[in-house]
């Protein structure tokens, strides 16, 4: 059942022991994601098992470098998740060659290019290295609204902020429809990427004073 109400949604700080559900959750957000799409030709066979496969990657390499993540939850069921790259700690893909040979197995070496010529492009509308970076977000379908989405965007603001180094928080999507919401929340589009017929906007958001939020 759809479900909106944030009454009793709980924000928690992910380990690895939630890297499964964390994969599940975010495979079905980016398999209708039009980044995605274009990334991995989801008009050529095999388009769910490439995206999955990167999922997959990601996120265990997230984990594996011990990164932080944020996630939703109604009571212990995980409604949504944000990966976190803090300053100086970014998800590294492009030195780890174990990482993209994995990826070259799952999305074949054209997935892989493109894939990693995306990553640089949006890493270089940076506007600074202090700065936290989302890799990957999502809502699980059963818990869609911009209330809950805006819940955990806010929490991810008040984690960061709890960095004094950190200037803010760099996010992009190739989703017209998010445009509005993103700037609501206070981001600015600091960039474009285009990647075929997708153009990814790059949004930053300064760092906020830390209003807290419940912790399991």
């Amino acid at each position: 059942m759809l479900q909106t109400s944030t009454t009793a949604a709980e924000v928690r700080q992910l380990d690895g022991g939630y890297a499964r559900e964390t994969r599940a959750l975010l495979y079905q957000t980016y398999l209708q994601d039009p980044t995605f799409a274009y990334l991995f030709e989801a008009d050529r066979p095999g388009f769910e098992r490439r995206v999955r496969s990167t999922v997959r990657q990601l996120v265990n390499q997230h984990f594996l470098q011990d990164l932080p993540a944020l996630g939703l939850f109604f009571d212990d069921r995980l409604a949504g998740v944000a990966l976190v790259a803090p300053p100086q700690r970014r998800l590294g893909i492009t030195e780890s060659w174990a990482w993209q040979w994995r990826m070259m197995l799952g999305t074949g070496v054209e997935g892989t290019r493109r894939y990693l010529e995306y990553h640089h492009a949006v890493q270089e509308c940076l506007p600074s290295d202090a700065v936290h970076v989302l890799p990957l977000m999502g809502l699980h379908p059963d818990f869609q609204g911009p209330e809950l989405a805006e819940q955990l965007l806010t929490a991810v603001h008040n984690w960061c902020a709890q960095d004094l180094t950190s200037e803010g928080v760099v996010l992009d999507t190739g989703n017209p429809r998010y445009l509005a919401f993103f700037e609501r929340q206070g981001y600015t589009q600091i960039g474009e990427v285009v990647l075929g017929p997708v153009v990814e906007h790059v949004f930053f958001h300064p760092s906020p004073e830390t209003v807290g939020y419940a912790q399991g």
